[in-house]
């Protein structure tokens, strides 16, 4: 089994994220032992945003292609055969300004490729990528899941949601962390709220566990 676990706070040590993610994945080899873990930091690494250079996914005549167009091409196919061959993908989204961390929304689109995690067909769109599980440890300053004025708010577990199913995924769980901006209390009782999904993952009743604490 390969784990993908990717990173996207630009907060290094001070990241709830980064800590959750690290607890996830630990997790998942407690309950997987032959797991085989490849680690993506998107605040040290991340892919260019789209650009001209960029947007000609896997073009196979790269003969009129420019040296930086052919660069950007290596990078989008490093990134989406890293994503495909992974079974389960970790992944810290902490909320900025209402949305994900603007690495994270790069890396997403370089892996969704047409013809290679989704494809247009006479029925309408279809995912390419299914098969996997997706386990994003979400961290919000304020609290959205259960104050209905600040729902409308949330482009960040909504839109991950949408974009990975839209890749054929379905089975995404969140690991949710919010509040933390509130107030030392706050945070440590968000912490420990993510802490007791974070054991359930890996158990068979895992995905009901999390679905529970998450909704």
């Amino acid at each position: 089994m390969k784990l993908l676990h990717i990173d996207s706070s630009s907060l290094a040590g001070n990241s709830v994220s980064r800590q959750l993610t690290e607890r996830i994945v630990a997790q998942w080899r407690a309950t997987h032992p032959a797991t085989v873990v490849e680690y993506l930091d998107l605040a040290v690494d991340a892919p260019n945003h789209l650009s001209l250079n960029s947007v000609g996914f896997g073009k196979p005549d790269a003969s009129d292609l420019t040296e930086a167009q052919r660069r950007e091409n290596t990078v989008s196919d490093r990134l989406v055969s890293q994503f495909l061959a992974a079974d389960v993908v970790v992944i810290g989204a902490p909320m900025y300004n209402f949305s994900i961390p603007s690495q994270l929304k790069a890396w997403i689109d370089r892996v969704a490729q047409a013809g290679r995690t989704f494809t247009y067909t006479e029925q309408g769109p279809k995912g390419l990528a299914g098969g996997k599980t997706v386990i994003v440890a979400s961290t919000r300053g304020g609290v959205y899941s259960t104050n209905p004025a600040l729902a409308g708010l949330d482009h960040q577990e909504a839109y991950l949601k949408t974009v990975f199913g839209f890749l054929g995924i379905t089975d995404i769980q969140f690991v949710r962390a919010e509040g933390i901006a509130m107030g030392d209390a706050a945070k440590t009782q968000a912490i420990t709220a993510a802490d007791a999904v974070i054991r359930t993952l890996g158990a068979p009743a895992a995905n009901e566990s999390e679905a529970a604490l998450a909704a």
